[in-house]
């Protein structure tokens, strides 16, 4: 399956809708109780591009980008702009937003990923696309420096440390993050007077597993 490391136009993607999706099996039992379960392990985003066209000029852009990947055949990065930072919506990535491991004077490499939380309850979710450039680490609460303690992969999401972080020693980590997905169509229909009209063609987006 190919994948292309690039970006679907932020200016598009902002105001499109979506989200996260979660697939559960349900099975009402004879006595009124259910049986639920999940064979996902992650949640599932989808997105509509569509609504966030504004102009011919989107549209093109659109097209352009559709073509080059060929349809649903190449995935891409999208910015979810409801959910691409590794702490609040409204602050920069810091260096101890996340935990993601403790060293234990061997490992030297660590998978970045976002730990979501409500009660006493929570999800991990693994980050694959970090932002180039926005990666911040730090080992026992001291920020360290890209390219001279560690280098990020943008294509997988692994940090690795030039030296394994000492044992018992927290890492942590602060990233802007895109989702991979593919377009979940291999067509795109517009028609030029019904988009003067004030109406949008769909353009599904899902999330994909690489």
């Amino acid at each position: 399956m190919g994948f292309h490391e690039v970006r679907f136009p932020a200016s598009l993607s902002f105001g499109s809708v979506g989200g996260p999706e979660r697939l559960t099996e349900i099975v009402t039992l004879a006595s009124g109780f259910e049986a639920r379960n999940t064979p996902w392990a992650q949640a599932r985003r989808r997105y509509d591009a569509g609504v966030a066209l504004r102009s011919l000029d989107d549209i093109e852009a659109l097209i352009a980008f559709f073509e080059a990947r060929q349809g649903q055949l190449c995935g891409f990065r999208w910015k979810d702009w409801s959910d691409f930072r590794s702490g609040r919506a409204g602050a920069a990535p810091a260096f101890d937003d996340q935990r993601i491991g403790v060293g234990d004077d061997a490992r030297v490499a660590f998978q970045l990923f976002k730990t979501y939380r409500s009660g006493a309850q929570e999800a991990v979710r693994p980050v694959i696309k970090p932002v180039r450039g926005s990666v911040r680490m730090g080992l026992g609460g001291v920020e360290m420096r890209e390219g001279v303690h560690y280098e990020v992969d943008d294509s997988t999401g692994i940090v690795t440390f030039s030296e394994p972080p000492n044992r018992d020693v927290a890492v942590t980590a602060g990233y802007e993050f895109d989702v991979p997905v593919r377009f979940d169509t291999d067509r795109i229909q517009v028609s030029l007077a019904s988009f003067q009209a004030g109406e949008v063609p769909s353009v599904p987006v899902v999330e994909i597993r690489i």
